[in-house]
This record gives C-alpha cells, structure tokens and sequence, in this order.
C-alpha cells in the first residue's frame, strides 16, 4: 500500500495529478477557512479584510504545495514572483467561475428542492457545483499558463 502511494505521489500521469491538485485545493481550503475563522476574533478587523488576508495566504500556499507536490515532476524555468502572479491571476478567474456557478445553480436548485424535506441542501449543492467547475478551471489552466515547461 505504501509502494502504490508513493507510485501515486510521483506519478506524472493526469488523473494523479489532478487527484494531488484536489488534496492540494481541500488543504488550502481548510487553512482559507480556520485562518478567516482566527482573524475574524480579532475586534479591529472587519470581515473583508480577514477573508482578504485569509484567502490571499491561502492561494500562495497553494503555490508552493502545488509546485513542490502536484507539478514537482514540470521544471518551469520563469522567475518566482512571475509563476505567483499567474498562479493568483488563473485563480482569481477560477473564483469568479466558482461564485457564478454558485449563483446560477440556486434558482434551478430552489425549483428542485422546494416541496423536499432536503430544501437546507440547496447552497451545500451550490457550493459543490461551483467548487467542482472552478477546481476543473483551475486544474486546466494552472498545468497550461502556471506549471507547464
């Protein structure tokens, strides 16, 4: 088992790369969410700044996890700052890909789930189309225009 993991984790292949990409998007997820939920107690901050603060470290250390753990096997050959900027800017488009999903899906999900007793699922599901379409963007273009060689 440990053989085939380690396999999975240098493996060049598309789909364990995009699986590792997936880790990497759940585990900046989860620092995104708790460093919001740490600032957020500190009085002087207003949300805005703290969701700002929270998801900008969060993108940047994607970067780092995704170049030294997803794309470790690509050798990019571009100066540091200019792989960051192309990482934040293909990931700010795949923000704004995830919030218009998320805001398309709820009226058809509302139509869906209105007369259910599962009517509370309606943004879980929002949250997951929109999360699913800007990790597939993101994937996409990140190996073209971030990690490619």
């Amino acid at each position: 088992m440990i053989k085939l993991l380690k396999r999975f984790a240098n493996s060049s292949s598309s789909l364990a790369t995009f699986f590792r990409f997936a880790g990497v998007g759940l585990t900046i997820s989860i620092i995104d969410i708790t460093l919001l939920y740490l600032l957020k107690e500190i009085d002087f901050f207003n949300i805005f700044f703290c969701r700002s603060i929270s998801l900008s470290t969060s993108i940047l250390l994607g970067y780092f996890l995704n170049r030294y753990f997803t794309f470790h096997y690509i050798e990019i050959g571009r100066a540091l700052w200019h792989s960051i900027i192309r990482h934040f800017s293909v990931h700010a488009l795949g923000g704004i890909l995830n919030m218009l999903i998320f805001l398309i899906s709820l009226p058809f999900l509302k139509k869906i789930f209105l007369e259910t007793q599962f009517i509370e699922l309606i943004f879980l599901f929002a949250i997951i189309f929109g999360g699913i379409t800007g990790l597939t963007f993101n994937f996409f273009f990140s190996k073209k225009m971030v990690f490619d060689s």
